[in-house]
């Protein structure tokens, strides 16, 4: 009998005892791989997703805020800006590169987004089929919208107001036509629906009209002459670029106190986001850190009471020729396999969680969590390796000195 199939015996006589062991090791192993895949997953998502913008220009309000809903797609908008204070804005020296955003409604849960090409631009949106938005009321839509609504070009739909899935506040009477599809990008582009600026005006300023000639009609009658609004002339946020690093000096100071505008830097804002998350993401590592101890304790302890009960089974093993180099590696392969094998379900089952998470987060908010292998799972399973060694070590050099006569005659 080799080492290995010894081994497979011995963890195969303690089902429960081994068992508990595996659970034990796996419970923080699960922990640990999850928080840090998911953290790592965020942290790259995000990066990518930020497109190499450097400043967030929108309503006054919630600095963050401004930055999930500007660049991230997750959040409302604080409020519009001026456009034209926005254009002027983009003339500043300092700025290389301003992409206006207005956002207004959605279409099955997608975005709709009016812009210019340079916004597909700075994800390095490629077209897989059609062309970009050349009219009003012309889209190109990113490949999940694609995927999931079933567009294909030249289909007409119709955006609801909004983030609303009412079909009521549906805009029945300006429907769109898709134009282009993006392909795949793994960015946020894949998840919007673009269409230029004037689109978003006009249905919004249709939608204003209505309510007036409906409050109209209701006070004065059929007789009342209705006068028309301007065009809306707003956007959501300007997206900025700078020119050189002293546009990171001068610019959001320039703006939050010069204008009715507010800047947000989304690397500050995201590092903030960081250290918060930070703090739950160190003690859960200190949890999971703890239980993996547990188990290693536990791992050691059963070994070592074990050690009685296979004394007459070590010394024979001696007695026809085993060494006593045998019994240590023997011992000491056994706690290797109990860390090994609560590391190999731990990380199954850490990917188990990942899979049903990014399910959640792509039917929930159209985010698809990718990243299924991080480099904290090598140091993991070297953790768990040396873990494993140490917990049987004590074990592994008692079985090494066993007494093979004393041990016989009792």
């Amino acid at each position: 009998m080799n080492s290995i199939q010894f081994n497979y015996k011995q963890i195969k006589s303690r089902p429960l005892s081994s068992a508990l062991h595996i659970i034990l090791f796996a419970t923080g192993v699960t922990i640990i791989s999850l928080v840090f895949l998911l953290k790592d997953t965020f942290e790259n998502q995000l990066n990518k997703n930020a497109g190499g913008i450097d400043l967030v220009v929108g309503a006054k309000g919630s600095p963050l805020q401004l930055i999930l809903s500007g660049i991230y797609h997750v959040d409302y908008p604080t409020g519009n800006i001026d456009y034209n204070e926005a254009m002027e804005l983009s003339r500043h020296p300092l700025i290389k590169q301003a992409i206006p955003l207005a956002l207004g409604d959605n279409y099955n849960g997608f975005r709709i987004v009016g812009t210019n090409p340079a916004y597909p631009a700075i994800y390095k949106g490629q077209l897989k089929a059609g062309k970009l938005w050349q009219k009003d009321f012309e889209v190109t839509i990113g490949s999940k919208v694609a995927a999931k609504t079933g567009l294909t070009i030249g289909d007409t739909f119709v955006g609801i107001h909004g983030l609303s899935t009412e079909p009521d506040h549906a805009h029945e009477d300006m429907p769109y036509t898709v134009a282009g599809i993006f392909k795949e990008t793994a960015t946020t582009l894949d998840q919007l629906i673009l269409t230029n600026i004037e689109s978003v005006w006009l249905i919004h300023h249709h939608d204003e009209n209505d309510e007036d000639e409906e409050h109209d009609d209701h006070d004065d009658g059929d007789n009342h002459e209705h006068e028309h609004a301007e065009m809306p002339g707003e956007i959501t946020t300007l997206l900025i670029q700078y020119q050189n690093p002293m546009g990171a000096i001068t610019l959001p100071r320039l703006i939050n106190k010069s204008t009715n505008m507010q800047a947000a830097s989304p690397v500050q804002e995201i590092n903030r986001l960081y250290s918060l998350l930070g703090v739950g993401i160190q003690a859960l590592t200190y949890i999971s850190g703890f239980i993996i101890l547990i188990s290693a304790l536990s791992i050691f302890i059963s070994l070592l009471s074990s050690l009685k009960e296979r004394k007459y089974e070590l010394a024979l093993i001696r007695v026809m020729g085993g060494s006593r180099l045998r019994l240590f590696s023997a011992l000491i392969l056994e706690g290797i396999s109990f860390a090994v094998l609560g590391y190999m379900t731990g990380f199954v089952i850490s990917r188990l969680a990942m899979f049903f998470l990014s399910s959640y987060t792509d039917t929930n908010f159209n985010y698809t969590l990718q990243g299924w292998v991080t480099l904290t799972d090598l140091y993991l399973l070297a953790a768990s390796l040396i873990i494993g060694i140490i917990a049987a070590m004590i074990p592994a050099i008692k079985a090494m000195n066993t007494h093979i006569s004393k041990t016989l005659n009792q």
